[in-house]
């Protein structure tokens, strides 16, 4: 049976804030410390979840814990950010409702983390398949590509989110995920020109400088130490925690996944490096003749190499710097920018090229995370956006984050009273309206068209004339002097009132969430956000493919004199496009809070907890979902809890669930103003109600825990007694077994002694009776031998005294010969030929037979080897038979040659296309094909040779070309001359009077010699109608060249180039061939 659990179970303090009682601050920060000190990070209001940052890793994200709470009802378990994100998904798949959850809270504060589990909770539990989990793969990978351009470092956070971010994720009709479109938010821009102190640019910045690879720091122009440029801070280069190079590879495979391309990748880096180097161009003053003040830049190194990444002309964006044109009508206008103007036109551009890169990137994501299907999708949104900002220094940023934050909490009122009141119509439960402070109030002060402050502020930057800051602000003074929640100096001193924490250059809004002071510095150049036209042009003259897309108002064929839309109207523009898409869906809200500013676990600061719960609007929150009934349950669950309070329910009700309840409380006597009945709910007003069924639950379950334990040991007690019992009769029954079988092996053991006895006396007896035979039969035998022998001995001295000694003789050789024949048999020697080992003859007169006897066994030994010979192997033998009967003993390079196997074909000229011509040429089959020196009778030096041997000719043939330059017939050799040193020179002598002798005798040189002669040889020998051939092994023998007969002499020498044979022309009648002696 499944165990039921309920949110109130095992509750530290109280799970949901609903239900504290009494209701305060105090009470509602006290009741999140008391579950912070208990690693209860989640609480909620309702149907909105609390979390707070632990600041370290718990274990209450695991794969089981997914499984805990898939499929399960919102407050089964106890709280946790995983309910919500079932519950989301659950009503988009089952009841087919688009859902948005929304994060918010103060930086540091876990929102970005917190939509992370949601998304990662959404991919475990949806379905699988290869094309399912590629998106799922893409859509969570999109999160370390926006992280590193759009984070950073500030003094709240290590990895602060300093843009606002909205998901949509698109699911089909299963719910499996199809893709996602992300919008993102107000990306802060300043930062990438100027951070605060101890905090960082964006992550990407150092990354790359840490991980890109050494050859990408040298094609994009950088160098690894993050002082060399000016838009780096160097306080917080470092961050504990944060291996920049680690996540520089998990951003590159990151983008990969998501379906960047490399040359995509290598442009945006490009960009990066391009705004590093921007930073660190510098200007000086130029003064001109006519007082006009200039700026001019001082070192133009960065800047040419900033155009060499960016396909720039560098004399175009320099002019950029220096110059303003100014078009009004037909009419054109260049004026000169001095230091100050140059610095911001320098700034503005750095922050339009990465602000521009990172749309661009967010919408390249979206190109390869869309779903591909058009049918209607199933939409989940999440929304990670910066919570409400209240610093020391408030600016133009804080009051648009803050701005947002205020239509989040309008829309967060709306939506949870629209929610509230449709389940009590639902259930059919009297609506009471329900008193709450309503903030259009403030959104009208800030947002209206004709009066409020961004339309002040647009229509100031708009206007002709002198524009400053402190203009704007006066017009505040005019125009919402008298605005309840609108306060600056002017206006208090018109209500003559001082307020001395009000400086004359600030403003204050009392927001929901409080009072924050703003400066307006800053807020009219950061609402213009202007970028001069001309350094919008020179960028659009670029030869980068990415800086065209960036900056397409450059084009001069599209010029457009219209001003382009303020920061302030386009964000406004976008909130109002996300408050409409968010009405759309059913809103999950996470609300998040930063413990401690130290970023330490186990820091819980009150006052910092309270300053969060009172801007996020929590307590409200709780006091809106209590105005009505603070606490509803479905009846099955209801009596299921509390069933055991009455009798009538107790085990089981039989009937509707519904009137079960109503049986239940009345038998409780629980005040009918204290709750309702719905259609399928109860609605319990009061807390105290409750706590006060779950205190008589509490004190149920112990007495029936009581009477459980009563029963269970009363069974227990019992079940032991009867295992006692029929314990002893087994064993008893078991003892008496043993006993009886002890006894009978007892008396068995008796019977087979006395019966050993027996047999023993009777085998005795019968073997004195055997034995005595047996004397008498051996005595009988013992007297007829010696008989027999008596009367033998008589007859045989007759003959013994004239041959018994030639027969002793006879006896003892031949028992020598036959243990000698034996023990040769035994000692035979193995049947390898090679093997000459032979047993010593033992007596000196067995010296003949013994060496007969080795040459059989030798004989018959080599006639069994030779029985397993094939024909070519017996060919290969024969062959090298045929050589030691010429050379063994004779020619110094036979040895070396022994252990070498005669292949014939060395060229393999069959098969080798170069000699595919020559090969067609040969009519017969090639005995023998190598390469060989023909020597020059002039020189002494060699030429490269193919030698053929057919059974009819031998042929010389070119290397090269492979045309036959000589042919011989084998008949015209008349003998083959060699010396009998290590060399391989031999000499063809050809019969005088041939057609082949015209041109003399050949000396050739070969490393295979030895084989050459013997198929010469052999080949000679086999033919009919040859004469055998003569080898004539001298150290000087006549060649015949032409008309003259040549000498050739073979010396010993000492070894030279390489221990080589070498041949030198002495005289016109001798060559002298040196053979190295160590060659020898």
């Amino acid at each position: 049976m499944e165990v039921k659990t309920s949110l109130l179970d095992n509750m530290i303090g109280v799970g949901d804030m609903v239900l504290l009682e009494p209701l305060s601050e105090d009470s509602f920060i006290d009741n999140l410390r008391k579950r912070f000190d208990h690693n209860e990070i989640y609480t909620y209001i309702g149907s909105v979840v609390i979390s707070i940052n632990p600041y370290r890793s718990l274990p209450i994200f695991t794969p089981d814990k997914v499984e805990e709470y898939r499929n399960r009802n919102f407050y089964e378990l106890s709280p946790h950010i995983y309910a919500l994100a079932d519950e989301a998904y659950s009503s988009l798949r089952d009841q087919d409702k688009d859902q948005c959850i929304l994060i918010t809270g103060e930086s540091g504060a876990g929102k970005t983390e917190a939509s992370k589990l949601v998304m990662s909770y959404v991919a475990a539990v949806c379905g699988k398949g290869q094309e399912v989990n590629k998106v799922k793969e893409q859509l969570l990978q999109s999160n370390p590509v926006l992280e590193a351009f759009g984070n950073a470092k500030t003094v709240r956070n290590d990895n602060s989110s300093r843009f606002g971010k909205y998901m949509d994720i698109e699911f089909d009709f299963k719910g499996d995920p199809l893709g996602g479109v992300i919008s993102n938010y107000l990306l802060e821009k300043s930062r990438v020109v100027k951070q605060p102190r101890g905090e960082r640019n964006f992550h990407i910045f150092y990354q790359l400088l840490s991980g890109a690879s050494d050859d990408t720091i040298k094609k994009l122009k950088l160098e690894r130490d993050v002082s060399k440029y000016n838009y780096l801070s160097l306080d917080s280069a470092t961050v504990n925690g944060l291996d920049d190079a680690a996540n520089f590879r998990t951003l590159r495979n990151a983008m990969q996944i998501v379906g960047f391309m490399e040359d995509e990748m290598q442009s945006v880096l490009e960009l990066v490096a391009a705004v590093l180097k921007l930073g660190n161009i510098e200007f000086k003053p130029e003064s001109r003749c006519n007082g006009i003040d200039e700026s001019r830049i001082k070192d133009k190194n960065d800047l040419k190499e900033m155009c060499e990444l960016l396909g720039v002309e560098q004399s175009v964006l320099e002019r950029a710097f220096s110059f303003r044109t100014v078009e009004a009508k037909m009419e054109k206008v260049s004026t000169t920018l001095n230091v100050a103007q140059a610095y911001y036109a320098r700034d503005a551009l750095a922050k339009n090229l990465y602000s521009r890169l990172f749309s661009w990137l967010v919408t390249r994501i979206n190109e390869s995370i869309k779903a591909q299907a058009k049918t209607r999708h199933k939409v989940m949104g999440v929304l990670d956006i910066y919570g409400f900002e209240i610093f020391e220094d408030n600016s133009f940023e804080q009051f648009i984050i803050n701005y947002c934050n205020e239509k989040l909490q309008q829309i967060f009122i709306e939506l949870t009273l629209r929610e509230e009141q449709e389940e009590y119509v639902r259930e059919g439960i009297e609506w009471t309206n329900i008193e709450y402070f309503n903030n259009a109030i403030i959104c009208d002060l800030i947002e209206n068209n004709q009066n409020g402050i961004l339309a002040m502020l647009d229509e100031e930057c708009l206007r002709p004339g002198t524009v400053t800051d402190e203009t704007f602000l006066d017009k505040l003074n005019t125009i919402c002097a008298e605005h309840q929640h609108f306060e600056s100096r002017l206006s208090k001193n018109s209500k003559f009132l001082t307020d001395h924490s009000l400086p004359h250059n600030c403003f204050r809004i009392q927001h929901y969430a409080g009072k924050v002071l703003y400066r307006v510095e800053g807020f009219v150049d950061k609402n213009n956000d202007l970028l001069y036209r001309d350094l919008s042009q020179a960028m659009y003259k670029a030869n980068h493919s990415l800086i065209k897309q960036l900056f397409p108002e450059g084009n001069p064929a599209k010029v457009n004199l219209k001003r382009p839309p303020t920061a302030g109207f386009q964000f406004k523009h976008s909130v109002g496009t996300l408050m409409r898409n968010l009405q759309t869906k059913n809103p999950n809200y996470i609300r998040c809070i930063k413990p401690n500013d130290k970023k330490a676990s186990h820091i819980f600061t009150d006052s910092l907890v309270g300053h969060q719960v009172r801007y996020l609007g929590l307590m409200e929150n709780v006091r809106v979902r209590r105005a009505g009934y603070a606490f509803r349950q479905p009846y099955e669950p209801c009596l299921e809890r509390y069933k055991m309070l009455c009798k009538r329910t107790w085990p089981h009700w039989r009937g509707p669930a519904r009137e079960g309840v109503e049986v239940l409380m009345t038998d409780l006597q629980v005040n009918p103003e204290e709750f309702s009945y719905g259609r399928s709910k109860i609605f319990i007003r009061n807390p105290r109600t409750l706590f006060s069924l779950e205190e008589r639950r509490k004190q149920c379950l112990e007495d029936l825990a009581t009477l459980i334990q009563k029963i269970y040991r009363g069974w227990k007690c019992r079940t032991r007694f009867l295992l006692l019992k029929q314990s002893q009769i087994t064993v008893a029954a078991w003892y008496r077994r043993y006993a009886q079988q002890k006894k009978y092996k007892r008396i068995k053991s008796a019977t087979t002694v006395v019966q050993s006895y027996t047999r023993g006396w009777q085998a005795r007896k019968l073997l004195r009776e055997l034995k005595h035979q047996k004397r008498c039969k051996e005595a009988a035998t013992t007297i007829a031998a010696y008989w027999h022998g008596t009367q033998v001995r008589r007859e045989y001295r007759k003959f013994f005294r004239a041959n018994a000694g030639k027969k002793i003789y006879d006896f003892i050789i031949q028992r020598i010969i036959q243990k000698y024949l034996l023990g040769l048999r035994s000692s035979t020697p193995s049947m390898s030929p090679i093997d000459g080992s032979w047993p010593s003859r033992p007596h000196l007169f067995l010296d003949q037979t013994h060496t007969e006897l080795r040459r059989i066994f030798h004989l018959w030994r080599c006639k069994k080897y030779r029985s397993q010979f094939t024909e070519e192997r017996r060919a290969v033998y024969e062959e090298k038979l045929e050589a030691s009967e010429l050379f063994k003993d004779k020619k110094s390079l036979y040895a070396s040659s022994v252990s070498q196997p005669f292949k014939g074909d060395y060229l393999e000229i069959t098969k080798n296309p170069k000699y595919q011509k020559l090969n067609n040429v040969m009519e017969e089959k090639v005995l023998l094909a190598d390469v060989v020196s023909k020597i020059n009778r002039a020189n002494g030096k060699g030429t490269a040779r193919i030698f053929l041997l057919t059974k009819k000719n031998v042929v010389l043939a070119d290397q090269k070309t492979g045309q036959v330059k000589a042919s011989v017939p084998l008949p015209d050799v008349s003998s083959v001359s060699v010396s009998t040193q290590s060399d391989g020179f031999f000499a063809l002598k050809l019969k005088e009077g041939t057609a082949s002798a015209v041109k003399g005798d050949f000396l050739l040189s070969s490393e295979h010699l030895i084989e050459i002669i013997t198929k010469l040889h052999r080949v000679g020998t086999t033919a009919a109608e040859m004469e055998r051939l003569n080898i004539d092994i001298s150290d000087e023998f006549l060649v015949q060249f032409k008309q003259d007969k040549v000498c050739v002499k073979f010396i010993q020498g000492a070894p030279k180039n390489g221990n080589s044979v070498s041949c030198k022309r002495k005289n016109n009648r001798l060559l002298e061939v040196s053979v190295p002696t160590t060659a020898a």
